[in-house]
């Protein structure tokens, strides 16, 4: 079953402009997360779908593969089904642009549960979330699942509430999303949703439609660069991790 990876890389950003080509130990973002997508082995082509020149010379500088797509895309999904629309492909996997800790494990877990399970029409991943101020932290999504590892709802806020803290468990939501080919399409011709437009979270369209998410619990976090705080943290990460 053919497997397609995207990366969306826009790059205009209302907390940090640009973000796909800050510096890091190096090398631009977009190549940190283009290098660590390559490690999964169940994808079988890599795209960096990007609205702007410099983000696409960029990848093509380090021998990436890269294309153009429409400025005017509402989501990253639909950039997304722009470049699937132009190679065909039995799942599609959604790589965030601005994750450069991304590592293949995550990704082909992610994929797996669509090989495992031909009912499913869409995936993603959760971690255990054990630091309290990531809790309170908008930037970082929560989900809370069913029995049977479903979502049951994606939020900023702390949920779910611990009215009874002894029984509390939080599950941190990691950006990766694999799409069965068809599910992709049909996705984003659905309406958006006052719940998604509320929260800033477009996963919750599926929810709101009635579609269900497996989640896809994995063992090593990734770090979001939303603000010039993310990017700072991860800069000295990466200089520690290889010495510089």
């Amino acid at each position: 079953m053919r497997v397609l990876g995207v990366i969306p890389a826009r790059y205009g950003s209302s907390r940090l402009p640009g973000k796909p080509l800050l510096p890091i130990a190096g090398k631009p973002m977009i190549q940190w997360v283009y290098e660590g997508a390559q490690t999964a082995s169940l994808v079988d082509e890599l795209i960096v779908a990007t609205d702007d020149p410099r983000i696409y010379e960029a990848v093509q500088s380090f021998g990436g593969k890269v294309e153009l797509t429409r400025a005017d895309h509402p989501t990253g999904t639909d950039r997304i089904a722009e470049v699937a629309r132009r190679h065909p492909a039995e799942i599609i996997i959604n790589i965030q642009g601005d994750q450069p800790t991304i590592r293949g494990k995550e990704i082909n877990d992610v994929i797996q549960v669509l090989l495992d399970d031909p009912s499913l029409p869409i995936s993603t991943a959760r971690i255990n979330l054990t630091d309290k101020n990531e809790l309170k932290e908008p930037s970082v999504v929560k989900v809370v699942i069913d029995e049977q590892g479903n979502a049951l709802y994606f939020s900023r806020a702390a949920i779910p509430y611990p009215r009874d803290a002894e029984h509390a468990v939080y599950w941190k939501h990691i950006g990766l999303y694999a799409y069965r080919h068809d599910f992709l399409f049909q996705y984003v011709a659905l309406p958006q949703t006052s719940l998604e437009l509320t929260e800033s979270l477009e996963q919750l369209r599926v929810l709101a439609h009635g579609y269900r998410i497996k989640v896809v619990e994995v063992t090593q976090d990734t770090v979001g660069i939303d603000t010039q705080a993310d990017w700072e943290r991860v800069k000295i990460m990466f200089e520690k991790k290889l010495g510089k």
